[in-house]
């Protein structure tokens, strides 16, 4: 297995406990009894236990919620490296975790066929590449992939399919493409009339709701639905709900979508992530910064793509070393084959000593716009608009507007979205 757990991070802290009394006795003995292989790195992460004022249970950890619905079915899953289900605990209090696609099958479900999004099934393919269909090393079962020419699965993919588990890790960022890959994954069961069961996870960044407001003639799949902030607050789960009940599928059709919903959740929760949702999201850090340097990818500036530091830096060869004293100097890595400004060196900012963020900053692009000395070469104008959802924005930024003159702008769309937002949300 290719993905790496924990590979350049400067530390990943877990917070997440999970009750042992929420396991199923079978995946308690599979976790004590069973050798874990040496190396492994999706079959059993472990991290060490921290306490919590409360025990969370993650939807996939559910299990007798959800596996009933899938006794004499053909399953489909729609998954990736953060499909995990905690499988045990260690007398050490070390953390277990096994892939849900190898518990289902260890658990005699009819797992036929895997749907893989946006960096593959095991997680390794750069940010845009395309991920080719195949089959998975280990279990031998047929992956489809969900990223390319093919975002939606065709009906001839869907045939032999009677039920639908969707498993993904989300971030709470609009532009994260898991969102879309959601969207048509209902849009196309809907339309086969098979149903689909979404397990909930915690979204690291559900505290606020912030950002430009997408407008409907720039939606894409790096956002599909007009009205949504960058930052929305909610859950995979509570995303669901609101696609089907705001009419966002395609001829306004309704999935027939059943959630596994959380124990013991609130979005106030600080959650760690055990695994890194996508290859260029290595720790707690780069997922907080993610709303506000994601952005970046419509710039000129690298974000720190091609260092162990994703998204917690940003540089380019074109800022004054008097404003951005950190330097640095991308190269090919692993989940970003070819970075911004590859082999050269950047001026920037290290931004991992930033405290916790509640809100998008968009200071650090305005400030680099006006430093930067090839200003039009900052922008990649039509990228930045597919990232913002809005023309508005890189015309704000080139205007000289401030942070809070450009955040009047969100506001009525913010206050908007949030009333639709309560009618779906499962969590305080």
């Amino acid at each position: 297995m290719a993905f790496s757990w924990f590979k350049n991070t400067h530390f990943l802290i877990l917070v997440l406990f999970i009750s042992c009394a929420n396991l199923s006795k079978t995946e308690n003995e599979n976790a004590s009894n069973q050798k874990q292989p040496e190396n492994s790195r999706i079959d059993s992460a472990k991290a060490t236990i921290q306490p919590q004022p409360a025990d969370l249970v993650f939807g996939a950890n559910r299990t007798e919620t959800y596996l009933p619905l899938l006794e004499n079915k053909r399953v489909g899953v729609v998954g990736n490296p953060s499909s995990l289900i905690l499988s045990g605990i260690q007398p050490n209090g070390e953390k277990l975790y096994t892939h849900l696609v190898d518990s289902l099958l260890s658990r005699k479900v009819n797992v036929v066929k895997v749907f893989s999004p946006e960096h593959g099934f095991r997680g390794t393919a750069d940010a845009g590449e395309k991920v080719q269909d195949g089959k998975d090393p280990k279990t031998g079962l047929e992956i489809v992939s969900l990223y390319g020419s093919n975002k939606k699965p065709k009906p001839e993919q869907l045939a032999a399919i009677d039920v639908l588990v969707f498993d993904i890790q989300d971030v709470g960022v609009r532009f994260y493409t898991y969102l879309a890959t959601l969207h048509y994954i209902m849009e196309a069961a809907a339309e086969q009339e098979i149903p689909i069961i979404v397990l909930d996870r915690p979204n690291p960044n559900a505290n606020y709701v912030d950002g430009p407001i997408m407008e409907k003639a720039n939606t894409s799949f790096l956002g599909m639905h007009a009205g949504v902030p960058l930052v929305y607050g909610m859950t995979i789960g509570e995303y669901a709900k609101m696609i089907n009940g705001e009419n966002w599928l395609k001829n306004g059709i309704k999935a027939e979508l059943t959630i596994i919903s959380m124990e013991n959740y609130t979005h106030e929760l600080p959650y760690s992530l055990p695994v890194r949702p996508s290859p260029n999201l290595p720790n707690d850090k780069s997922i907080n910064l993610y709303p506000s340097l994601g952005l970046l990818e419509g710039t000129n500036l690298n974000a720190g793509r091609g260092t162990d530091m994703q998204f917690q830096v940003i540089g380019s060869p074109f800022l004054p070393a008097a404003e951005y004293p950190y330097s640095y100097t991308p190269h090919p890595n692993f989940g970003s084959k070819s970075p911004k400004f590859d082999g050269e060196f950047c001026h920037g900012l290290d931004l991992r000593q930033t405290p916790r963020m509640s809100s998008v900053d968009l200071t650090w692009i305005i400030n680099a716009y006006h430093s930067y000395s090839k200003k039009d070469k900052f922008f990649n104008t039509k990228n930045f608009t597919a990232h913002a959802g809005t023309a508005k924005l890189q015309k704000q930024i080139e205007a000289g507007k401030t942070m809070n003159e450009i955040w009047e702008s969100w506001k009525g769309g913010l206050d908007a979205f949030k009333g639709k937002r309560e009618k779906y949300l499962i969590y305080k």
